[in-house]
């Protein structure tokens, strides 16, 4: 199967009445949240992730319940009303027992950053700009872990399934403790893409309407999970080795191509986004 955005092989087992989704994703890796289990498991029992009936961490296997997905444009009620079930899930989330930290946020995203510069897909002094940016926000981030609360660090609209009466959230392998506005910043990219759907999303993960300040916290977590998309996006383009040549600069091809290529093009959008605040296109 198919499903989610995560890498791991998918399959639907059926048992007599019963579906089940089989999650194969094999022996722990160095790049991947080592809590990841753990933390899906405190989602499963919080009622955000669905059921788990088996998980094996050391061999990388969950078995889980099945979701019959339905297409979120049938959420009922429309995109305001998919915002508002979508921000109250992370509410939720955020109001739950901690689950284990890993890396400051912003640290994580220089990891992944400087990862692409080494690569040599961009030529020398291409990407100098934003590294400059990033040096910039990771020596403003507050880092207080007081502020830190349980986030799933990837809730773009491919990791909510509908199922025709609620949502669920899954693909929990980048979750750790962070900073509560790094997951408002991802649903503000990606759904919340109007003034007044911020506004409500801000509300609901707030509790209360959003202050100035409130306004500029997620900007600056806006710049860093662009940043940190673009990373993912530009790493994949990176290992296809599809390029003759070091890119020499930041113009966005017009093109419909697929792999790599459709790769390249959204890691430079996510990269312009970053520098500008210009919108960048939804995840899917």
């Amino acid at each position: 199967m198919t499903g989610g955005a995560s890498p791991a092989l998918l399959f639907r087992v059926d048992a007599g009445a019963r579906r089940y989704l089989l999650r194969i994703e094999g022996p722990p890796s160095p790049l991947r949240v080592p809590t990841q289990y753990e933390t899906m498991r405190m989602a499963a029992e919080a009622d955000l992730a669905p059921p788990l009936r088996h998980v094996d961490a050391s061999a990388g296997i969950v078995v889980m319940d099945f979701i019959e997905q339905r297409p979120l444009t049938a959420f009922p009620g429309g995109t305001r009303a998919l915002v508002e079930a979508m921000a109250t899930m992370i509410a939720r989330l955020q109001a739950s027992p901690a689950i284990p930290a890993f890396v400051d946020y912003p640290d994580m995203v220089a990891r992944l950053f400087a990862h692409v510069r080494r690569t040599g897909l961009f030529a020398a002094g291409v990407l100098d700009s934003h590294w400059d940016r990033l040096e910039q926000i990771r020596s403003a981030w507050d880092r207080d872990p007081a502020r830190l609360v349980s986030s799933h660090n990837d809730c773009h609209p491919a990791n909510f399934l509908f199922d025709g009466q609620r949502l669920w959230l899954v693909d929990w392998e980048s979750a750790y403790r962070n900073d509560p506005f790094v997951d408002v910043a991802i649903l503000a990219d990606n759904v919340a893409r109007t003034p007044e759907l911020e506004d409500v999303l801000l509300r609901i993960c707030l509790s209360r309407d959003a202050k100035a300040h409130d306004r500029e916290r997620l900007s600056t977590a806006r710049e860093l999970t662009r940043l940190y998309f673009a990373g993912f996006f530009l790493s994949a383009s990176a290992a296809a080795r599809w390029l003759a040549a070091p890119d020499t600069d930041l113009v966005i091809p017009i093109s419909n191509e697929a792999g790599p290529a459709r790769m390249h093009r959204m890691g430079k959008l996510y990269l312009k986004g970053f520098l500008t605040g210009d919108p960048v296109p939804p995840l899917t």
